[in-house]
């Protein structure tokens, strides 16, 4: 498990505020990653807020506001380079993170518990839809 693999570039991923890969962890489960901007490259954090499990990026990309990313559904706000929530449901949490290695502007997977699997989300229903319509906000954040 773990080898070395080339996801994109910082570059895109600060172009984009974001990049999603779906990467298999030790038990064989099928974890999205979500790649995001930091001061000094970037960093890796699973997909999913820590208070309710939702999803920060539904392939659309991830919303980041002042180097914070947002929990959709409850506004929780987690430092995009640290993964530390101080406020709203997940107050007191960080975000698992998922090692990635950046070398001349080219960010790797060097996760020894993850195994690449694709670009993008977790798959698709039988309509060929991305299967994920994101949460419910009960939010008072407002984009």
């Amino acid at each position: 498990m773990g080898a070395r693999m080339r996801l994109t570039s910082v570059e895109t991923v600060h172009e984009e505020g974001s990049w999603l890969f779906t990467a298999r962890d030790r038990n064989g489960e099928d974890e999205e990653v979500i790649l995001v901007p930091c001061e000094d490259g970037v960093a890796a954090w699973i997909n999913r807020c820590t208070h309710e499990a939702q999803p920060f990026d539904i392939g659309r990309g991830a919303p980041i506001r002042n180097g914070e990313l947002i929990c959709p559904r409850h506004g929780s706000m987690f430092d995009t380079c640290s993964g530390d929530c101080d406020n709203g449901p997940a107050a007191d949490t960080t975000l698992p993170s998922v090692d990635v290695e950046v070398e001349d502007g080219t960010v790797y997977l060097t996760d020894d518990d993850f195994d690449y699997l694709r670009e993008g989300g977790g798959g698709t229903d039988e309509d060929g839809e991305d299967g994920n319509d994101g949460p419910d906000s009960t939010s008072h954040i407002s984009f």
